[in-house]
């Protein structure tokens, strides 16, 4: 098989393509600009462009199918090329379903902790050597990869985000994987510059059930008010199965699962809740709830997901991908429950489409009241980029109503800030989808404990 992929340094893009160059494919691919760990990552199998930029000469009649990533425009000239050849055009989405119809496909949706759930029930089945194809959106200790795909594995994990396929296909991803097993976490408001309405990013995951295969699972946090109202009112032919937060105990800054007493490395009511949701899917498969403890036990979490930067003696430093303002509560409340004698400094970066709305960035009010200080950074360079109005601190302290909250728009001074803080008896959380304005944290990390 040749495949072409179009915008191939996307996170996802560039691992399907590493994926199917592993399964044989003879695999090539263009992109304008791409980044680390990309860029080396492609090197590393030699799948990276020789030139960057498009050029329609990549597409020829012998192709058996392209790929088409979202970074890439409807008037792009390779895409161009591809239809007036006729060749098969995919999204991603669209492909990994078609390697794994023939599988048993587990796939993770919501608006928070998909990429946990995901990684846990990876690092389980991995733990037990199980035989199985994945798609997941973060690198994973144990994992070359962030996409399997195979020809013998029984069984895909894949991670069902709910933005669009690509340019030309503005279906959600979700959708187009059609689950046996389906799970979704909750459901909070997020992409706004797709989903304008909250009732229009709710009926997507009403097509999600939907799309569930007559006789599959969905697996659904019943905690959530609006999910187990959609879920209550569905009528599609499949199980459902709900989940909540299951008994644990908290005991010198460590969680136990109870009644065995299981001690974990993740924390916080979500983290926990997102480990129900893989302990049922994992039973689904096949693994016991003995069994499934035993390996949760070993799991570190997933990166950027309350990733521990530095550990001292009165000192955690943590950064987390947390930045919807459901996302940003949870894990604020999860850093803050865990360690209750000791202050938080809480930091988000405003940084996407979703944050940088006006109307939107009112649903953050009162997400970071739990800190005992909060912060918010927006690099302003992010509303150019966006084509968005940018915001004045008033706006930003206005939306958060936080009387505690110090609004920063350059990284230095918001390093400078940090760096003057006492830390003693205090965490710092760092959350954002973005890097800060390019802030190394390791090295702030390390400053900190200086």
């Amino acid at each position: 098989m040749r495949i072409h992929f179009i915008a191939i340094g996307g996170s996802a893009m560039h691992n399907l393509a590493i994926a199917l160059h592993k399964k044989g494919f003879v695999v090539s691919g263009s992109d304008d600009v791409i980044a680390e760990p990309s860029k080396g990552r492609l090197a590393q199998y030699n799948l990276l462009p020789i030139h960057m930029g498009w050029d329609e000469s990549n597409i020829s009649p012998g192709l058996d199918a392209v790929i088409l990533g979202m970074h890439a425009f409807e008037d792009n000239p390779e895409l161009l090329k591809a239809k007036e050849l006729g060749l098969r055009i995919y999204s991603y989405p669209e492909y990994i379903y078609e390697q794994s119809k023939d599988k048993l496909r587990v796939v993770i949706g919501g608006s928070h902790g998909k990429t946990t759930i995901t990684s846990m029930i990876l690092h389980v089945m991995n733990y037990y050597k199980r035989d199985f194809d994945y798609l997941v959106g973060a690198q994973l200790e144990g994992f070359d990869t962030m996409v399997k795909l195979t020809a013998e594995a029984p069984v895909i994990i894949i991670e069902g985000d709910e933005y669009l396929a690509s340019t030309i296909d503005r279906r959600p991803k979700f959708h187009l994987y059609k689950a046996n097993i389906g799970v979704i976490s909750g459901i909070a408001w997020d992409h706004v510059n797709v989903f304008p309405t909250f009732d229009n990013y709710i009926l997507q995951f009403d097509i999600f059930i939907n799309t569930i295969q007559p006789d599959g699972k969905l697996i659904y946090c019943q905690s959530d008010p609006v999910l187990t109202a959609l879920v209550d009112k569905s009528t599609a032919p499949v199980e459902k199965i709900p989940y909540s937060i299951p008994p644990h105990d908290l005991r010198d800054g460590i969680t136990y699962l109870l009644p065995e007493e299981t001690p974990l490395h993740i924390f916080g009511d979500h983290n926990l809740m997102n480990l129900n949701a893989a302990k049922l899917v994992c039973a689904t498969l096949g693994i016991s709830g003995k069994d499934f403890n035993r390996a949760i036990s070993t799991f570190k979490g997933a990166s950027k997901r309350l990733e521990l930067m530095l550990s001292e003696a009165q000192t955690n430093v943590y950064k987390d991908f947390a930045h919807s303002p459901s996302k940003v509560k949870a894990t604020i409340e999860a850093v803050k429950s865990q360690f209750k004698g000791r202050k938080l400094v809480a930091c988000m970066e405003l940084h996407t489409f979703s944050s940088l709305n006006k109307n939107f960035l009112l649903q953050y009010q009162g997400t970071m009241d739990k800190a005992d200080e909060a912060i918010v950074y927006i690099n302003e360079n992010t509303f150019k980029q966006k084509k968005t109005t940018p915001f004045s601190s008033f706006e930003v302290e206005s939306a958060f109503k936080n009387s505690k909250l110090h609004f920063f728009n350059d990284a230095l001074e918001l390093k400078a800030y940090l760096l003057g803080l006492d830390f003693k008896n205090t965490n710092l959380l760092l959350m954002s989808s973005g890097n800060f304005g390019g802030v190394d944290f390791v090295k702030l990390a390390r400053e900190l404990s200086k």
